[in-house]
């Protein structure tokens, strides 16, 4: 399949701010992802990542300004901002009872006519990404009744049914054994590339958002630190920094990999999230 011409901003933050509990836990934020890019968002427990994210998929009230895929998330309808824009939760919540196949084609709901039902077109492409996820075996069976892994991949079946234009990511593999992380990975990039699908991914394996991600932004406390591609961002004296973590970073075949390096210094903890803030 010919790849599809990138063109065009896909999102766009500008000052953005965002308070949960009171506490203001991302601060006056500028972020500008293209269209088909796949930008993933890291930095430590407490960073503001999932705030970002949750911002830019309309479920967190913030202020400055927001667009994605020419939508603000602030002023659409739901229904207006599910066809734009997919999101796979760190913890999704899922209904007692809902087979597989249901909670997937729930993905299909923005595009339905109200009081409509569900077309062929939508059977099609609740099946497309069930087989694409791997699910086929499961697909009938109660999803509360799934692995944390196998859960994980119908929620991201879910969103890839939204067919939109914009995917964000909250830790996708956080779940998954090494095999199902490089499936799943490889299913978005091969979507980003072939389809134009733009991804912003929070991630917490350097690694993998070094090998997948076209840049790599570090937030820390709320802030962009760092916005680069990974060899920029993935230094050394920078992750020590960021992270009070001593690392190695080794040079790849697909980028960098960070290797943590056992310390023989005496143990200091590294601080604790901020109260309120999501991993």
């Amino acid at each position: 399949m010919t790849p599809v011409t990138r063109s065009g901003t896909a999102v766009s933050c500008r000052g953005v701010g965002v308070r949960r509990g009171g506490v203001a836990v991302v601060h006056d934020l500028d972020l500008t992802v293209e269209r088909g890019e796949w930008v993933c968002l890291v930095g430590p427990n407490g960073a503001g990542k999932t705030s970002l994210l949750h911002a830019v998929g309309g479920l967190l009230p913030f202020s400055g300004g927001i667009q994605v895929a020419g939508v603000d998330p602030a002023r659409a309808g739901e229904r207006v901002l599910a066809r734009v824009v997919g999101l796979m939760p760190q913890r999704p919540v899922v209904p007692e009872s809902t087979s597989v196949r249901e909670l997937v084609a729930l993905g299909r709901t923005p595009h339905l006519p109200r009081f409509g039902s569900e077309s062929d077109e939508d059977r099609r492409v609740v099946e497309q990404c069930i087989e694409r996820l791997c699910l086929d075996h499961v697909a009938s069976r109660p999803a509360t009744q799934l692995s944390g892994g196998e859960l994980q991949r119908v929620v991201l079946a879910r969103a890839l049914a939204q067919q939109p234009q914009v995917l964000l990511l909250d830790e996708p593999t956080s779940a998954l054994d090494i095999g199902h992380q490089q499936t799943v990975l490889q299913l978005v990039d091969q979507l980003r590339r072939e389809e134009g699908l733009t991804v912003v991914a929070a991630m917490h394996d350097l690694t993998s958002a070094g090998q997948y991600g076209d840049r790599l932004v570090l937030l820390e406390d709320g802030r962009v630190v760092a916005d680069g591609p990974a060899a920029d961002v993935l230094l050394p004296a920078t992750l020590a920094r960021v992270y009070g973590a001593r690392v190695q970073v080794l040079d790849g075949p697909d980028g960098p990999v960070v290797v943590p390096v056992r310390s023989g210094d005496r143990f200091v903890p590294h601080p604790v999230p901020r109260r309120g803030e999501r991993l």
